[in-house]
């Protein structure tokens, strides 16, 4: 189905996206296709991963395209909690700060502990003012739609590419709303295999095993939709035959229901289920576009969310006291700005993002370590390409690297990081003296970073660092031994 769209307010929002930065040839013109021709399913929580490789762009740059497109009023961003056991939608945010870290799947009544790394997508939906889509009034749609359109995903996969959400659908053998008050009948002929029962409220689940040795015969199976929602799924053997399910909906709302006949090749909960890849809660926060863009979200959790990879990397400035002392202070100031602006550009250039300034120092963070070592050697590169001219005004830059897990949190209206993987990143940038590459032992034995450092100057030693109880194997990265830096 193509629904209509609003010609007047999309012609006044493209203009602006198209001037929000320099896009690539026919970017604009593929966005606006989307939007006028695309069926309403594949303009509800689009992937931009997904959809840069079927429009042909860039991954980083179909990233940022819907990331203007939000701001400018074309999309809205939707963060979501995935379930890695049936791939379902478990909660659905329009905002960073509904996102916390802990989480329960109704269907499949399993807890999970959230993170950035995996289990948080960040989607696209278009703005209902732009084309209203029937996606956008789950109210309305199918009870059949709403357990898998509204409430599932494709991008859970088997592992021969097949979407979890077809073999969800090929096993079902009702979905339905259950009015408030009343009891919905439901009757299934099975002679093997497991039947499966569950709501999207949580409010009703069961396993029961079909013997098929036993004797068939007809049987009734009352089943209780209450407030109170359930733990874990009933779970007993039946026999084959005819079976007859009367789901009693005792509350005060509208209620769901589905039941499904599981093939006795497949066992529930043992399904490998993974992922398409997709854009994780960790990516958009190392986007310097989406930290700029959306200054105000926030993460709400009082404990934060945690994050189990990321590449933190400190800079300082050697003698940048004396250089104020040299010079003067507006003179100083001016050049430091400038300094920040270009390390930020190689951090963006090396897909990573600027977290914050501290005095004449940053702290970026990047989703590989073998990003994180070349944005360093680009960064040292650059500051001595703006030394060239200005030899009595001379910037000399201190780095350091490291890598761990870390909590991403709000400090000071800021999406920060916090805990040990920052603090020794720190750390390690204090060892450095004037254009020298701190990097840790974590960071040097990543994928790639050897081979980024071949032709540079690397020397090991164990540091003691302040705070951190165990020495630490270190590495120096100092001056190139012919290559110039990327």
């Amino acid at each position: 189905m193509v629904s209509s769209v609003n010609e007047k307010l999309l012609d006044e929002r493209l203009p602006r996206l198209e001037q929000a930065r320099a896009w690539s040839p026919r970017v604009i013109s593929k966005l606006e296709s989307h939007i006028r021709s695309a069926d309403d399913d594949a303009l509800f929580r689009i992937n931009p991963l997904s959809f840069g490789n079927e429009k042909n762009i860039a991954e980083n740059e179909a990233i940022d395209l819907l990331l203007h497109a939000t701001a400018v009023g074309l999309f809205s961003m939707d963060w979501h909690l995935l379930c890695s056991a049936c791939s379902c939608v478990v909660e659905s945010f329009r905002s960073l700060k509904g996102v916390h870290n802990q989480f329960h799947c109704n269907v499949c009544t399993m807890d999970y502990e959230a993170s950035l790394d995996d289990l948080i997508s960040v989607t696209f939906t278009i703005n209902p003012q732009i084309r209203d889509i029937e996606l956008l009034h789950p109210e309305h749609l199918s009870a059949w739609d709403y357990f898998f359109k509204f409430g599932g995903t494709t991008d859970g996969r088997l592992p021969d590419g097949t979407p979890f959400v077809n073999v969800q659908q090929s096993v079902t053998k009702a979905v339905t709303y259950l009015p408030l008050g009343e009891t919905t009948r439901i009757e299934i002929e099975a002679n093997e295999g497991t039947v499966v029962g569950g709501s999207m409220e949580g409010k009703a689940a069961f396993l029961f095993h079909i013997d098929p040795e036993a004797t068939p015969l007809t049987q009734m199976f009352p089943i209780a939709f209450g407030d109170t929602k359930v733990s874990d799924h009933d779970t007993k053997t039946i026999a084959p035959g005819r079976m007859i399910f009367e789901i009693q909906n005792t509350t005060s709302e509208r209620g769901t229901f589905l039941l499904a006949l599981l093939p006795k090749e497949i066992e529930y909960g043992h399904v490998s289920v993974t992922f398409a890849p997709f854009l994780t809660g960790k990516r958009l926060l190392t986007s310097q576009t989406f930290r700029e863009l959306f200054r105000s979200e926030v993460i709400k959790a009082s404990e934060g969310i945690g994050v189990r990879k990321i590449t933190l990397l400190f800079t300082d400035l050697k003698g940048s006291t004396a250089l104020y002392d040299r010079i003067g202070d507006l003179n100083a100031f001016s050049l430091v700005q400038q300094h920040f602006d270009r390390l930020q550009d190689v951090t963006v250039r090396h897909n990573g993002a600027v977290i914050k300034t501290i005095g004449d120092a940053v702290m970026a963070a990047f989703l590989n370590p073998r990003d994180a070592v070349r944005a360093a050697i680009a960064m040292r590169k650059e500051i001595a390409d703006f030394n060239r001219d200005k030899p009595d005004r001379e910037l000399i830059l201190k780095i350091g690297l490291h890598s761990g897990a870390a909590i991403a949190v709000t400090l000071n209206d800021r999406l920060d990081y916090f805990g040990p993987t920052a603090n020794i990143a720190a750390r390690v940038q204090s060892l450095a003296d004037a254009d020298e590459i701190y990097i840790s032992d974590d960071v040097y034995v990543a994928q790639g970073v050897q081979a980024e450092l071949q032709d540079y100057k690397v020397s090991e030693q164990l540091a003691t660092l302040k705070g951190i109880r165990d020495d630490m194997r270190v590495h120096c990265v100092r001056s190139s031994t012919g290559r110039a830096a990327a």
